[in-house]
């Protein structure tokens, strides 16, 4: 459960734990982030509003290596905001106050749905590079790589769908958004950058590929 308001976080466990689930309690998106990583729960109780960030964001990472419900608490009852939560991979959404039968049922159903199931790492890997999405880091041969904010959504997009060729315009509504579609040098220009510090040779790249005409892949 991801809650930055203690009495919500209490309200919350009280009642799953009524139902005989383990619970595990965090206050801030990246907190949440790291423990959903190490703990990889059969299921998240997120609310949006946390103080490091948007739960959205959240959802993001989490769906780049996890298929675990989410079930969506939160004050925003704006049909726009659920449609949103709702797009980027949460599974349920509930609008508070709400009560705790409600609340109950709704993990009930996302439980007996996905079965339990939690497929993914956190962790990708190639070469001697590890990508760690719910940490943010990237490292080579065990140190550290500083990558641009750009930089780092261009390689998650990549490692979401490994051996698969994201286009051009793909990439450019991931990172950019919508309004870039016709920008296509500026995915050439932050690729070509990545490479700089992913590849031991930049200019025959071995893990991020090109697919002349088209977009980039990552071999594995």
């Amino acid at each position: 459960m991801i809650e930055d308001e203690p009495e919500i976080r209490r309200f919350v466990r009280m009642a799953l734990e009524s139902e005989g689930l383990e619970v595990h309690e965090a206050a801030t998106l990246q907190r949440g982030l790291i423990d959903a990583a190490t703990r990889r729960p059969e299921l998240v109780v997120l609310d949006l509003g946390l103080p490091d960030g948007d739960g959205l964001d959240f959802i993001r990472e989490f769906r780049g290596w996890s298929t675990a419900p989410v079930v969506v608490l939160s004050a925003r009852d704006g049909e726009d905001r659920k449609v949103q939560a709702l797009d980027v991979g949460a599974d349920d959404y509930l609008v508070k106050p709400f009560g705790v039968a409600e609340l109950l049922a709704r993990v009930r159903v996302q439980l007996r749905r996905h079965g339990g199931g939690n497929a993914g790492e956190p962790v990708m890997r190639f070469g001697d590079v590890a990508v760690d999405r719910a940490l943010r880091t990237v490292t080579r041969g065990g140190e550290e790589l500083h990558l641009t904010p750009i930089e780092y959504r261009l390689l998650q997009e990549l490692c979401n769908a490994p051996g698969r060729v994201l286009t051009h315009q793909h990439l450019l509504k991931a990172v950019w958004g919508p309004g870039h579609a016709d920008d296509v040098h500026y995915v050439r220009v932050h690729m070509a950058n990545l490479r700089k510090k992913i590849e031991a040779d930049a200019n025959r790249p071995q893990w991020i590929v090109t697919e002349a005409g088209v977009g980039y892949r990552l071999k594995t």
